[in-house]
């Protein structure tokens, strides 16, 4: 089994959209396994698309947020500031199944829907990595970890054989992106063709990876900590250039350019630091050359046109969307047979990329 975060120390490089394809997607081409989605950004987009888009979805969405037991992932964080230093088992208790709210989305797909409470909850999580125990910091670190095994032992996957599991993470680098990166063993890095997502790139590679920009830079505490506990970081799986535009040759061209800059920097990361990374798959030969590198830790991801749009606001994954006339909003959008035939594969081989 794989534990992927999604996380960008940076906002609107497409985090949620891309967390909604590649589970469904995944499902989709894994019928045998069980995938499980954890949104743990307080927005909860990822979750809004998978239970119907913008309008089923986000009704779906108040539904379960106002139901008496709170089934999401501040349900699971409420009952972990509560025994804090002990789990209580509870986490499978969480659990939606997406299929009963969304019949587009494959039924082996389940995910911990998101929540804006998370925000309110945020100082009461952080209390509890101190004073507690000597290892507080460790063990509150460890929650997402340890929901995500109580779900799995539910399944009776406690070697982790048949699932796999997707997690949407904040973009600011906070408590509760500290829990995502402490349960997952790998990272995918999303980011689009701009400067502000080259410097956040770096900062990633900072603030997981202790990567200092200038030789006096404080690492941040969570590097510091997860050495003092000897705690796994998740390995580099791949950066994925998201909402790239395709418009014209032009625009095309001088995205390269950033795109390019921006995989030279982590290219120059592997150079130094290669145990960062997780070659893939499993026995493939090691990058010797910059093209190589490339070939396998970039890809690129076309949603920057109507049909990713249509797709994530009905809630219908690329891979089963139709051309055609859809209703969006009360307003009549036409889906183009053209950019179906452009995304449909283009996810489907990223997807074909994951383990």
């Amino acid at each position: 089994m794989a534990i992927y975060a999604i996380w960008n120390n940076k906002g609107g490089v497409g985090k949620s959209y891309l967390t909604f394809q590649l589970a469904s997607e995944y499902a989709r081409q894994n019928p045998d396994k069980k995938i499980l989605v954890v949104d743990l950004c307080p927005q909860a987009n990822s979750s809004s698309m998978l239970l119907g888009g913008v309008i089923d979805g986000e009704k779906h969405l108040s539904e379960i947020h106002a139901s008496q037991t709170r089934r999401t992932i501040s349900g699971y964080i409420e009952d972990r500031i509560q025994s804090p230093y002990k789990t209580p088992a509870s986490g499978s208790e969480y659990i939606s199944h997406v299929i009963q709210y969304n019949d587009t989305i494959p039924d082996n797909l389940y995910m911990i829907v998101g929540d804006e409470q998370l925000e309110v909850q945020a100082s009461r999580v952080m209390g509890a990595t101190y004073p507690g125990p000597e290892d507080a910091w460790r063990i509150v670190h460890l929650w997402i970890k340890d929901m995500i095994t109580d779900i799995l032992y539910s399944w009776n996957d406690e070697r982790h054989e048949n699932s796999c599991v997707f997690i949407d993470c904040n973009p600011s680098f906070s408590i509760y992106t500290e829990l995502a990166l402490s349960a997952a063993d790998r990272l995918l890095i999303p980011f689009s063709a701009d400067g502000s997502s080259k410097r956040a790139v770096k900062a990633v590679l900072s603030l997981v990876y202790g990567k200092r920009r200038h030789t006096n830079d404080r690492q941040s505490d969570f590097y510091v900590e997860s050495k003092r506990y000897n705690m796994a970081l998740p390995s580099i799986y791949m950066y994925v250039g998201n909402r790239l535009t395709q418009m014209n040759q032009t625009s095309a061209s001088a995205f390269k350019i950033i795109v390019n800059e921006i995989g030279d920097e982590i290219w120059e990361v592997w150079r130094t630091s290669s145990y960062v990374f997780r070659v893939h798959p499993n026995g493939a030969p090691t990058p010797n050359s910059r093209k190589t590198f490339k070939t396998m830790f970039q890809y690129e991801v076309n949603d920057a046109n109507t049909a990713s749009v249509v797709s994530g606001a009905l809630g219908v994954p690329i891979a089963l969307l139709t051309a055609g006339p859809k209703t969006v909003a009360g307003r009549q959008i036409t889906v183009n047979q053209s950019q179906l035939d452009k995304q449909i594969p283009n996810i489907e081989q990223l997807v074909r990329n994951l383990e």
